[in-house]
């Protein structure tokens, strides 16, 4: 297996605490993975290792066989890695075309020149518009992002991701704070997402990861406990008894 993202042996510490403990994880290219775990797991802190906001005490990070654990984030994200995040980070003012063009231009250099007309700029809109088709949210291209419901926005902040073009896509709690019926079409769109993206995400929602991932892995008080499909996950007494809430004799 070629992994595009891999950690080895990954520790962070805050001080006595250890939030990640000896983490071995390699997500292959084209995956469908979810990381659960009840809460306090490690999972978020996992993600910032992963994507340069936090560093770790000791271990390393891969991705495409690059060492990264000291790359800087901004550095990470061109080379492919980019995340969203809990709690939506959004240019709530903008309208739904604007924010994704605005995402187009500033990978292409030309954030710059964003006092510039959109009009002028017909690549970067053609692909933003490509981008919103891709997700379904072209209809919403010219509300303002406020206004939209907050399934909608969650939809956005993956557009605006997906504008960055990344290889490897970490999705914290993509559903968090969505009603059950848009969850559903959430996912349903991340699904059909090319498999030229990798996808690794956070999701607490047992009935959305079980129809996602095609690999668990299952983190408990900062370590793995163990990593297998959603059939074997969903019937491990260890995983019901630690993240399901159910006990075994």
């Amino acid at each position: 297996m070629n992994a595009v993202l891999q950690t080895h042996d990954l520790v962070r510490r805050f001080g006595g605490f250890v939030a990640t403990d000896q983490v071995n994880l390699a997500i292959p290219a084209g995956a469908r993975h979810a990381l659960i775990g009840p809460n306090g797991a490690g999972k978020t802190t996992l993600i910032n290792l992963l994507t340069g906001y936090l560093e770790p005490t000791s271990g390393r990070v891969s991705l495409m066989g690059q060492d990264v654990t000291r790359m800087p984030q901004h550095e990470r994200c061109r080379q492919g890695l980019v995340r969203t995040f809990q709690i939506n980070q959004l240019f709530m003012g903008m309208t739904v075309l604007e924010s994704v063009a605005l995402a187009v231009s500033e990978r292409q250099g030309l954030g710059f020149q964003w006092w510039k007309p959109l009009s002028a700029r017909a690549d970067v809109l053609d692909e933003a518009a490509e981008i919103l088709d891709r997700l379904k949210l072209l209809p919403d291209a010219y509300e303002t992002t406020r206004d939209l419901a907050y399934g909608r926005q969650r939809l956005i902040e993956i557009a605006l991701a997906l504008a960055l073009r990344p290889k490897v896509l970490l999705l914290d709690e993509p559903a968090a704070g969505v009603p059950t019926g848009e969850s559903r079409e959430l996912f349903d769109t991340i699904a059909q997402l090319p498999r030229d993206v990798t996808i690794l995400l956070i999701e607490h929602d047992m009935n959305l990861v079980f129809r996602f991932a095609e690999r668990i892995s299952v983190l408990v008080s900062g370590a793995l406990l163990l990593e297998d499909t959603p059939e074997v996950i969903a019937r491990h007494p260890k995983v019901k008894e630690v993240y399901l809430g159910e006990s075994h004799g």
